[in-house]
């Protein structure tokens, strides 16, 4: 059994695509992050950066003592080692596979992360701060279509890689792109929303939560005024 905290940002939704996919029992632990529960001492003593998605491994391959994760990118590496699926077992193909994960967790989710802040919950709009995000998430989807060009999916094989990328491209809109400029992406992004694995995963992230995560000045503080005071 898999104990997931989750709450309902693209990070958390790459995991539930995985266990849907995989067909690991699992059990969502809500930790709404818009009233701070991901400060609460339970939850850090699983994350300790304070954020979701975290798991508890209750059936480790080695038979040992539950394990416990944070971070969405070492969750996939993890569940994928666990099960092996959804990463190339050979030398190359793995290589692969982690160079475009590691893409994904360095660049396309913390510029489109940057690009929402800015262009959708800053208090003041800053011109400069919305141009640099959104041209750099326009970058990022360049890259993304090119890869996509002679290929179906990011590493060949429908992988972690792409459960990696895929919640970040769904909010395309809010972050000013559109998907009729890339055309290879743009295929590649109806190929994923149409398997039962993401469609079972997104329709229960609508029955957890369907509200913005900032919606208060409360929860505007929570997300975005916290120092290290809230992790002590």
């Amino acid at each position: 059994m898999i104990d997931l905290y989750y709450w309902t940002t693209p990070n958390g939704h790459k995991i539930t695509m995985f266990l849907e996919e995989t067909g690991l029992p699992y059990r969502i632990h809500p930790v709404n992050i818009s009233k701070g529960e991901q400060f609460q001492p339970h939850f850090l003593a699983i994350a300790p950066n304070n954020r979701i998605p975290a798991i508890v491994d209750r059936q480790p391959a080695d038979g040992g003592e539950p394990v416990s994760l944070f971070e969405s990118g070492a969750i996939l590496l993890y569940l994928a080692d666990k099960t092996g699926q959804f990463i190339a077992r050979d030398m190359r193909g793995r290589a692969d596979t982690l160079q475009w994960l590691f893409w994904q967790m360095g660049g396309l989710g913390p510029m489109a992360g940057q690009n929402h802040h800015f262009s959708v919950y800053a208090p003041e709009r800053i011109p400069y701060a919305i141009d640099r995000y959104v041209n750099e998430t326009n970058r990022l989807y360049g890259v993304l279509n090119k890869r996509l060009a002679d290929r179906e999916f990011v590493a060949g094989d429908y992988s972690i890689a792409d459960m990696a990328a895929y919640p970040w491209i769904v909010p395309h809109e809010r972050q000013g792109q559109n998907l009729d400029d890339f055309p290879h992406l743009k295929r590649w992004f109806h190929a994923i929303e149409a398997r039962p694995a993401t469609r079972r995963a997104y329709e229960k992230a609508a029955e957890i939560n369907t509200a913005p995560s900032v919606h208060t000045e409360e929860s505007r503080r929570i997300l975005f005024g916290q120092t290290s005071q809230q992790v002590r």
